[in-house]
């Protein structure tokens, strides 16, 4: 069977229509053909070759949308049904068997687990993933904004999880773009009080019609400077780096500073500011099946659906420049028109 897609043929070059032959659907696999795909800077890092570990021609695309068109012998059993509505993340491959995934922490495999892009990934009229890895969508959910919590949404529900964050918990949020607009809603639907640290002024208004309880110019020193002691989870987002030091100071006793953001530099961080208070520095990457479903779950009773912007896949090329140019409204993402 040959699948359509759209391929970086070489590091950073734009996508082409490419068509590729698509083995024997594997006995744990399903198919699932493509209605939405949100755009993520890891898309544009994967094309680019950023990390030095992309095999080319790249299909990127993870935050997919669509319907079961195909399952594998092994995955019939596994409450899925052809044309049943799913979603795919980051996520497509783990082991199943090592203590990582025996844990519910499939993501941490210890065999290695196979992103999405490196098994051929969503900018496609159809894609392939483990059975587990196919996250059943609950019937309430807004399915074409839907695809940026697969990757967007996860990572910064995630930590939230990891810290225990509830009703009663504070909680800063620092750069409100794709991610951290996605992590205020959450936070927001959880009831914890939600601090925005944003750069931009003129965005103020509408971060707090996203549910955040105060909004602090990150440019302002003085105004850092108010926030010592008041946080139990610092979120940062951000890709670039900054003055870390007035964030530590922000934290109460036994709070942390949790990065998503994929910050290139090493953190500057004192011994001190660390252990006056019992304060951490955390990071994680993507979740475990369990935890996309939780998420979605949330996300469809809560009704938090991220602010996106819609082009057709057929022009995917615009879309992938508008969000190198940071020009996206938060979230694009790509309706198919194969």
């Amino acid at each position: 069977m040959k699948i359509k897609s759209y391929a970086a043929m070489q590091a950073g070059q734009a996508l082409e229509l490419y068509e590729y032959d698509a083995a024997e659907l594997a006995a744990e696999e399903v198919e699932v053909e493509v209605e939405y795909c949100g755009v993520c800077h890891s898309d544009l890092s994967m094309i680019d070759n950023e990390w030095g570990i992309s095999q080319f021609p790249v299909i990127a695309g993870h935050e997919v949308i669509g319907r079961v068109s195909a399952l594998g012998d092994a995955a019939k059993s596994k409450g899925l049904k052809v044309g049943q509505r799913v979603g795919i993340g980051w996520t497509a491959k783990s082991c199943q068997h090592c203590d990582a995934c025996i844990n519910g922490e499939q993501v941490n495999c210890q065999q290695g687990s196979t992103p999405t892009i490196m098994n051929k990934g969503g900018f496609a009229e159809k894609l392939r993933a483990d059975w587990q890895w196919v996250i059943p969508l609950p019937e309430k959910l807004d399915v074409a904004s839907a695809g940026p919590l697969l990757c967007g949404g996860i990572t910064v529900f995630k930590p939230l999880l990891m810290s225990n964050i509830t009703a009663t918990s504070r909680v800063g949020v620092i750069g409100i773009g794709g991610l951290g607009h996605i992590a205020i809603k959450i936070l927001h639907a959880m009831g914890a009080e939600v601090v925005a640290f944003s750069s931009t002024p003129d965005k103020k208004q509408s971060i707090l019609d996203m549910g955040a309880d105060e909004v602090v110019n990150s440019r302002d020193a003085e105004a850092l400077k108010q926030q010592a002691g008041r946080f139990d989870l610092i979120l940062s987002t951000v890709a670039v780096d900054l003055d870390w030091k007035p964030y530590f100071a922000a934290l109460a006793p036994k709070g942390k500073f949790h990065t998503v953001g994929a910050v290139m530099k090493p953190f500057q961080v004192g011994a001190f500011d660390l252990i006056m208070g019992d304060k951490a520095v955390t990071g994680s990457s993507t979740g475990s099946p369990g935890q996309l479903r939780s998420l979605l779950r949330l996300a469809s009773r809560a009704d938090i659906a991220p602010q996106v912007e819609f082009f057709p896949m057929s022009e995917i090329n615009k879309a992938l420049e508008h969000v190198r140019a940071g020009k996206a409204n938060y979230r694009v993402v790509l309706k198919a028109d194969f």
